[in-house]
This record gives C-alpha cells, structure tokens and sequence, in this order.
C-alpha cells in the first residue's frame, strides 16, 4: 500500500499567518524519511493558496510527485512545465469549500478525454476522482482511463447505519474497478480514526491519500510521527 500526503495545508497556513515563507523541502523530507510513498498539491483555477512556485519548489524536493487539478485546459500549462509524476484530476471545487468533489464522468466527457489526451501526449500519468459508484466506473472507463481515486469525504462522517451502506457500495465499485483492472485510490476525509474500514472495503486500493487529517496530527506531534501514526493505523 501506498501513502500519499498531501501538503496543501502548507500554503494555506503561509496565506492564513501573511507571511511568505512555506517551507516544502522540509516538510517533504520529513514525510519521505517517514515512509511516504508520494506527495501532493492541488491547484485551482485562482492558483490559491498554492503557487506555481510551491509547484516548482515540490517538483524539485520529491522523489515522487502527484499534481491535483479541476479538468481545465487553462490549466495545463502547469503539469505540463512542472512535469508532475502524476495528474490526478477533480471537479471544480465550489466557492464555499476547500473539498475538491469527484469529477463527473458522464456530463464532463468531452472536456475529461481532451486533458486525457494532452496528459497522455505529455508522457504524464493521470487518475480521475470518481465517486464510488457503478455508473461512474463505467463512465471513465469508457474514456480509456487506467487509474481512479475513489472520493470517500462523503462517507466517513455518516452515522453509522449510513456508513455502512455507503462502505458496502465503495466495496461493490471496488469490485467492477478490479474487474476492468483499474488501478484504485482512496482519498477524502481519511485519518486515523476510519483508513482501517476504508481499506477494508477497497482492499485492492492500491493507494491512500491523507491530507488535513494528517496535518492535523502534525501540528501535535510533529510531522515524522504522524506519518508513522497513520502508517500503524492501517496496519
């Protein structure tokens, strides 16, 4: 299993302090001494709070580098300059909130295999956040996408007897995707508290990705021991 973490909480601590400083090589060291497979940051059309730069300054540090961003083509100069390892791709985010939804696969089709294609030309790998359903797994697969994120931010907070419909049918998706020998992602909302019966219904996920939850954490203990925390949680 492969850990992801994403570092956006970096450049958002930097705007929310006004300052300019934003240490990533830091903070990717730690978490690459710590066990951390690949890092992340996501870019919006605004390129706030994270920079070209912060894309540039990572893509220097990190032995392994995944670029998070909405299905837009005025955005693709940035992993195209950046050379990211990975694209994952998302929905637009919306105004009020910083959770990046899964992308709509079925109604974003033409705009989807377009940034596909130009990926794909670039020599750049790509995944697609999906919400974990069967309509939505067809949907990319029909686009020839070879690797998914299933969204799991909706899920994790539900009380109980809602969560467990809602694990039941990420395990179901899970299911068709290794089926269709779709390469699989978890991401959203993850800690802790609920990796554990997350992977449990997505046991071919084949990678996890923690964010604020994680830095979180690192704000306690120290980012190394948060990595190593989260690690022996999924164990």
């Amino acid at each position: 299993m492969r850990v992801v973490v994403s570092l956006d909480s970096w450049p958002s601590l930097r705007d929310f302090a006004g300052d300019d400083r934003c240490d990533l090589v830091a903070a990717a060291s730690l978490a690459e001494l710590a066990g951390v497979d690949s890092l992340r940051l996501s870019i919006n059309e605004d390129l706030l709070p994270v920079r070209e730069t912060d894309v540039d300054t990572l893509r220097r540090a990190a032995s392994f580098m995944e670029l998070r961003m909405p299905v837009s083509q005025n955005l693709l100069k940035v992993p195209l300059e950046a050379r990211p390892d990975r694209v994952v791709l998302v929905g637009e985010r919306h105004e009020a909130t910083a959770v990046a939804p899964p992308v709509d696969a079925r109604g974003s089709g033409a705009a989807l295999g377009s940034v596909l294609r130009s990926l794909e030309d670039a020599g750049i790998a790509a995944s697609v956040r999906v919400a974990p359903e069967l309509d939505a797994i067809r949907a990319v697969h029909a686009q020839g996408v070879s690797d998914v994120e299933f969204f799991t931010g909706h899920l994790v907070d539900l009380p109980d007897a809602e969560r467990r419909n809602a694990l039941v049918a990420l395990g179901d998706t899970t299911r068709l995707a290794s089926k269709l020998r779709l390469v699989i992602a978890v991401a959203g909302g993850l800690d802790d508290r609920n990796v554990r019966e997350v992977l449990e219904a997505a046991p071919t996920a084949e990678r996890v990705v923690f964010g604020r939850g994680l830095a979180r954490r690192a704000l306690l203990v120290g980012l190394d021991r948060a990595v190593r925390d989260f690690r022996d949680r999924m164990r």
